[in-house]
């Protein structure tokens, strides 16, 4: 259970306050609701390019990182399809530097087309390393729009292709600032050897200033039900060949979210797990396989992935897969089973309340979902599951016709065929 206390400036920035005395150590952590689903179609790749920005200059400070080192602290930041999140770990005694920090990149950044230039290069040449140069590295360039039609989660968080970073105007940049990085899009947790009044205080000297702009309204394509299987075959420059089947599922607000989570980690947590015992340990078929969620906030996708020895012929390393959710489908799984999952999933959210940075960041993010409170429920909704729910769960989402799936060969392979 994280206790922790809440209010909110007059502009709409909601301010969220843990605190732990048993540390000497501060965390500050703004979220904004702002992630690649919030981008145009023609200008993706702008909520990352943004969360580059953020360390380029504010208009009072032209320098982020220097006075932040200057005091002991430490920060950084990721972007994904939801939302965007920028955290500054302190000693205590310094958190005033972390409000001033961060409520000036709120208020304006410094806007200069040399920031601009730079983080456009430091994108663009993460694009070509990450994505286009790396084996597997265009996954998500091929699995998003295979499984997603309609919905913004059809690309990447680094964005489709390279052009409209590339192509990038101020115009455009300050366009994106002004809609999305506003107070009532924000949300700050604050958590560590702090108190409610004192962060009260900070949060009324910096922050209450920076103008009231209304919270963009979200309004997104819905993805429609998938009716067929898709299918794409790539031969590529991989060391071996590779196997992906993404089904869509609930999203993280969902009632049956958890049940699926679940069932990526029976498929593939662990030595003990279905996926590993089957086809890795018992008889070696695959040299890795993998199945997890993606976590996302509007309807998602599981994905059951592969790489099959070089003996396997892919068809039938296809059909060893699907045999393995066939078998969640068809035969409920054993109490002691789940319970050995359920215990894994349990000490893992435990363990993720040892660090402040990590109760500050989940605060955050389940504020973003819809409450703060959600955050203190989420083992008992894991706790509550049956068997019947997963071989449920099973039987909706293991089905040929919400599948997508992927499939890499290797090139040297194909030459030697």
């Amino acid at each position: 259970m994280i206790n922790y206390q809440r209010f909110t400036l007059d502009n709409g920035l909601r301010v969220l306050v843990h605190e732990d005395h048993t540390t000497a150590m501060a965390c500050v952590n703004i979220l904004y609701d702002v992630g690649a689903r919030d981008e145009s179609p023609d200008k993706t790749g702008f909520a990352h390019l943004f969360e580059h920005l953020m360390f380029g200059g504010s208009v009072n400070i032209p320098n982020y990182d220097t006075p932040l080192q200057e005091v002991g602290g430490e920060n950084n930041a990721f972007t994904s399809n939801d939302i965007t999140n920028y955290y500054i770990t302190l000693p205590s005694a310094n958190l005033e530097t972390a409000f001033w920090l961060e409520s000036d990149r709120m208020l304006s950044l410094a806007f200069s087309e040399q920031s601009l230039e730079v983080q456009r290069n430091v994108v663009c040449e993460e694009f070509k390393q990450r994505y286009l140069n790396q084996p597997y590295g265009d996954v998500w360039l091929r699995l998003r729009p295979l499984a997603y039609k309609e919905h913004p989660y059809r690309w990447a968080t680094i964005g489709k292709e390279l052009r409209p970073i590339e192509e990038a105007t101020m115009e455009d940049v300050k366009a994106f600032f002004f809609k999305h990085y506003v107070p009532s899009n924000a949300i700050m947790v604050v958590a560590g050897d702090v108190t409610f009044d004192q962060v009260k205080a900070l949060a009324e000297k910096w922050f209450a200033n920076i103008p009231m702009r209304p919270k963009p309204e979200r309004r997104l394509p819905q993805e429609p039900k998938q009716l067929a299987p898709r299918r794409e075959e790539v031969y590529a420059d991989v060391p071996v060949n590779s196997i992906y089947i993404a089904f869509h599922g609930p999203g993280r607000i969902q009632s049956d979210y958890p049940v699926m989570d679940l069932l990526s980690d029976i498929l593939s947590r662990g030595s003990s797990s279905r996926l590993y015992r089957a086809l890795v340990k018992d008889q070696p078929l695959f040299s890795e396989v993998n199945a997890y969620v993606c976590g996302a906030i509007d309807p998602n996708l599981i994905v059951v992935e592969g790489k099959p020895l070089p003996h396997v012929d892919m068809a039938e390393a296809e059909k060893l897969l699907w045999n393995q959710l066939e078998i969640l489908k068809s035969e409920m799984m054993k109490e002691t089973e789940l319970q050995k999952v359920k215990n894994k999933i349990e000490s893992t959210m435990v363990f993720a309340e040892l660090s402040i940075l990590d109760r500050a960041m989940n605060l955050a993010f389940f504020e973003a979902l819809g409450n703060a409170d959600l955050y203190n429920q989420e083992v008992d909704r894991y706790l509550v599951i049956t068997s019947s729910d997963i071989q449920r769960m099973a039987q909706e989402i293991f089905i040929p016709e919400n599948s997508s799936t992927l499939i890499y060969y290797a090139k040297e392979q194909k030459h030697a065929e």
